[in-house]
């Protein structure tokens, strides 16, 4: 015997015999025994007949023939044919040849015959040697189901089942088993092999069958171990119980439940008179004394099955009514008075409950209903309820625990009370808080760019108008100082559209490689006055702290929001500590729902003295709007701003915190080599100023905002600029049809009415493929890259821009 492979359950063994007879597919419990186990005790229920032969090709009838009878008349009626033919002397001679012929055909099929017979045997002897110490009871039958083997194991618990059907036997396991057997018997003819799982009178068994050649099938029953409904199987406890399939037929009935019932049932409404059933209910059971309440509880199980367990409502009825049955329910259950008032819980409530404390009400123990748990209560009791289940907030000081709570009313000995189901929702409540979140975000990051689009439009039109103003003013006249108030007005504003799209990260970044130390030491003196005379402020540096590529100005405006919040939470002074270094991370962290990819980073760490944040809060810090502030002292949006920078940066943040100790804000942030120079930063807007000399070129200023577009277009044309002007993607169209105009640069909006700036562009260059342009959008620079492909000799210059750098950016456009 050699084995060829192993799975979980089962392997795949060739058993080899001279005359070659190979038997696969015998299960994995077999596998114990050794191919030499000697003497077989297993038991033959029937005896191998000489006619098991081939059946040949004149049917069932004629196989049951002996094949040299059958090759005798096949030469017979040669014979006759051949008599009608040829002469007598030749006829002698041919006859004789003939007859010589048929007695060695009969011969050969004959011993065919036995040898076959004799593989038979073998093949089943070796199956017997295999199976025959196991511990499972196993049978092989014919493919009619008649029983040809037993190993010791059947015959100790079944006895000797010769000359029946596998049929018969198994219904002293199970109910019905005609219809499972032949399922099985045509999937094993099918695949080879199958099993099913099968819940008994002794409990929980797995049947298998394994097809054998052609002709035959090895079954084996073996005992599962049982769930845990009480530790030694169902038969054994005392709560009453049943397992019944979907359309109510009934497979299995524990001891405790024949006894009250009076006999065994088949069928659910034999027993309860008001299905349908409804777990955590009572229902009425009808025994040979009466009827009987009970309060049903229900477990789904595979294939459709449902173990369903009683607990008896009247005092002395019959024994399995008694407090351990209640206790040892698989399913969280409580008692309640009408009043609320806890009177039992079981032990599957109190693990998701923790302790109770003597009188507790249900209010105790539970919030979050959206209304007093008691009014909740006074429904229930008085059927308004309708059994809706609600998902509260278990009151456990050691965990969260979300829990679904359905009532049901019950009448005991006169006495209306209450029976609460529970199922544990912690997991489903956490899903569902982190979906919300997700929604949340998403719609904000939606309003956040249409408020920045919208506010962009506005505050370039009022900077643009105001840049106008201030060319027409010398820096002594009175007026220029109001413009110039207003002009930082608008950056202000400016500044606050950005951070809405910082924590929706949308904003359009202009990222460089920076020395983070130079950054962090020219922010101290700005740092130093935000933090004030009662918060020390210090720096430590790597001293070879590595580069990093980020956005400058967005990147103090993190620092800015961490120190303003850590002062805040030092209202009696304290010291604020920035330290910067350089951390290689040799596999992925993993914190947070995040996960740092291993490689070298840039660590920033901004760590206080203050009051901290408490546990249950920290995980909503990073959310836009939340503040531990008190109403008035912060708007909700610093720590998301950060968040938003710092992951649109490519970085991560994460914050610990003790309260009453202080908090630490670690900024982890992608490291660049030291061969990448850093690069200058831009220069600082200034005043707006006129041009020298006037520039000749042609643009084409395409803006559906009026106020935008008019300030631009003076702008330009205060350039020296021959300016054309259209509202929308269709009039520029029509305006480049006239082929003797010749255009420079094309100034267009992205997101317009009709059609948008990018393809209004990409049908004009077809024409005209030398033309510079610059989109201009109140939204990030992404809005209209993702999924296009790139414009040559394109810039985006993003709202609101100044009247300096439309014109600069134009002219850097002008091909010289």
């Amino acid at each position: 015997m050699a084995a060829t492979g192993f799975s979980r359950r089962c392997f795949t063994a060739e058993i080899d015999s001279p005359e070659g007879c190979v038997f696969h597919r015998i299960n994995g419990a077999l596998s114990l025994l050794a191919p030499n186990a000697g003497k077989t005790n297993l038991q033959r229920t029937r005896r191998v007949s000489h006619t098991d032969q081939p059946l040949l090709p004149f049917g069932r009838a004629a196989a049951k023939l002996a094949p040299g009878a059958i090759y005798l008349l096949g030469g017979a009626l040669v014979a006759a044919v051949a008599a009608m033919l040829v002469p007598e002397r030749m006829m002698t001679l041919l006859l004789a040849s003939v007859a010589g012929t048929l007695a060695v055909l009969a011969a050969v099929v004959r011993l065919a015959g036995f040898s076959l017979a004799r593989r038979r045997a073998r093949l089943r002897e070796a199956i017997s040697h295999f199976v025959e110490q196991d511990a499972a009871p196993s049978f092989t039958t014919d493919p009619d189901g008649e029983i040809t083997f037993q190993n010791g194991a059947a015959l100790e618990r079944f006895g000797s089942r010769g000359g029946q059907t596998l049929v018969h036997a198994m219904s002293e396991v199970f109910a019905h088993p005609a219809a499972t057997l032949a399922r099985m018997q045509q999937k094993a003819a099918a695949l080879g092999a199958t099993h099913e799982d099968l819940v008994t009178r002794r409990g929980h068994v797995r049947l298998s069958v394994h097809q054998i050649g052609e002709e035959g099938f090895l079954w084996r029953l073996e005992d599962m171990a049982e769930r845990p409904t009480g530790g030694r199987g169902a038969e054994t406890i005392s709560l009453p119980m049943l397992t019944a399939s979907r359309s109510g037929t009934i497979l299995f009935m524990n001891e405790a439940l024949r006894r009250i019932v009076g006999e065994r049932v088949r069928t659910l409404d034999r027993i309860f008179t008001d299905l349908p059933l409804h777990p955590g209910e009572e229902h009425e059971i009808a025994t040979p004394d009466g009827p009987l309440r009970c309060v049903i509880a229900e477990i789904e199980g595979p294939g459709g099955r449902s173990e369903i367990y009683l607990l008896p409502l009247p005092a002395g009825r019959v024994a399995p009514h008694d407090p351990a049955s209640f206790e040892s329910l698989p399913v969280a259950l409580m008692r309640l008075g009408a009043d609320g008032r806890v009177l039992a819980v079981n032990r599957a409530a109190r693990a998701l409950l923790g302790q109770i404390a003597p009188e507790a009400r249900l209010s105790d123990l539970f919030e979050g209903l959206g209304r007093p748990v008691t009014d909740w209560v006074a429904d229930a009791v008085a059927g308004r309820a309708d059994r809706r289940p609600e998902v509260l907030r278990a009151r456990r000081g050691d965990r969260e625990v979300y829990l679904q709570v359905t009532l049901s009313r019950m009448v005991e000995e006169g006495k209306v009370g209450l029976v609460a189901v529970l199922s544990d929702a912690t997991q489903l409540k956490t899903l569902e808080a982190q979906f919300v979140q997700s929604q949340k975000m998403q719609a904000i990051g939606q309003l956040a760019g249409g408020v920045a689009h919208d506010f962009n439009n506005l505050l370039t039109a009022i900077s643009g108008h105001c840049d106008l103003l201030m060319l027409r003013h010398d820096k002594g006249d009175p007026d220029y100082a109001d413009l110039d108030q207003i002009s930082q007005n608008a950056n202000r504003a400016a500044s606050l559209v950005g951070q809405l799209l910082a924590f929706s990260r949308k904003q359009t970044m202009n990222p460089r490689i920076i020395d983070l130390r130079d950054t962090l030491s020219d922010l101290t003196h700005l740092l130093n006055r935000l933090v004030g005379e009662k918060v020390v402020l210090n720096l430590t540096h790597d001293p070879d702290l590595k580069p990093i590529r980020a956005d400058k100005r967005q990147l103090e405006q993190v620092i800015m929001n961490l120190v303003v919040n850590a002062r805040d939470a030092m209202p009696g002074g304290g010291e604020i500590r920035i330290e910067t270094e350089n951390v290689t991370l040799t596999e992925d962290l993993r914190r947070d729902r995040a996960t740092v990819a291993k490689g070298d980073w840039v660590v920033v760490r901004v760590i206080d003295e203050g009051v901290g944040i408490a546990a249950d809060k920290l995980q909503k810090i990073f959310e836009p709007f939340y503040t531990t502030k008190r109403t008035g002292e912060g708007t909700g949006l610093g720590l998301s701003t950060a968040y938003g920078i710092v992951k649109q940066t490519g970085g991560y943040i994460f914050c610990d915190s003790v309260v009453a100790s202080g908090s630490c804000f670690t900024l982890y942030l992608p490291a660049h080599e030291r061969l990448a120079l850093v690069e200058p930063e831009a220069a600082e807007a200034s005043a707006p100023v006129l041009p020298p000399e006037p520039m000749n070129a042609t643009i084409l200023l395409v803006e559906d905002e009026a106020p935008v577009r008019a300030f631009a277009s003076r702008a330009l044309k205060l350039r020296g600029y021959t300016v054309f002007e259209a509202e929308n993607a269709e009039e520029a169209l029509r305006i480049l049809e006239d082929e003797s105009l010749i255009f420079d640069v094309f100034v267009t909006d992205v997101i317009m009415p009709g059609m948008d700036g990018p393809t209004w562009v990409a049908e004009a260059l077809k024409a005209r493929p030398d033309t510079a342009v610059v989109f201009v959008s109140g939204y990030a620079e992404d809005v209209f890259r993702d999924g296009r492909p790139p414009v040559t000799n394109s810039v985006f210059l993003p709202k609101p821009f100044s009247l300096s750098e439309l014109t600069a950016t134009v002219q850097n456009q002008i091909p010289h």
